[in-house]
């Protein structure tokens, strides 16, 4: 988050973005399709978070959840945190044997903005399962991990 007018602007710290985002994810965020929060609360770099995401309606997803590791390195939020499934899933942009979410094919973390947020990151994940060339893809057996 930048702060500021004309040509002064204030960049916030990295560990109080965070904190404003573990704020909001512990809060409950939108209709609960998307949660987060830290793995560890007590890593003072906050750098290892746990993300959840319910399946779209009228996909494959339907009735899934998922379970994704999100790690913030010290350059956050200049750059994406890197994203990887905990839980199975076959969508065009997660890698299939690894799960990590490849940037070259998922916008938001290739176009990577600093005020983008980890929500952000989680909510066009959802939106990228309901797109047309994944909503329909036979997905692995639930509760298979990578």
């Amino acid at each position: 988050m930048t702060i500021g007018s004309g040509g002064s602007a204030i960049v916030v710290p990295r560990n109080f973005r965070l904190l404003e985002e573990l704020e909001r994810g512990e809060k409950g965020i939108g209709d609960g399709s998307v949660s987060y929060g830290m793995d560890d609360a007590d890593d003072i770099y906050m750098r290892s978070w746990t993300g959840t995401i319910i399946g779209p309606h009228n996909t494959v997803h339907e009735g899934r959840i998922y379970q994704l590791k999100l790690f913030c390195d010290k350059d956050y939020p200049e750059k994406p945190p890197n994203v990887r499934f905990y839980s199975r899933i076959n969508v065009t942009c997660v890698n299939h044997e690894t799960g990590v979410v490849e940037a070259k094919k998922f916008g938001m973390l290739a176009h990577w903005q600093r005020e983008f947020t980890i929500e952000n990151v989680l909510t066009q994940l959802r939106k990228e399962m309901a797109a047309s060339q994944n909503r329909k893809l036979v997905q692995p057996p639930e509760g298979t991990h990578f």
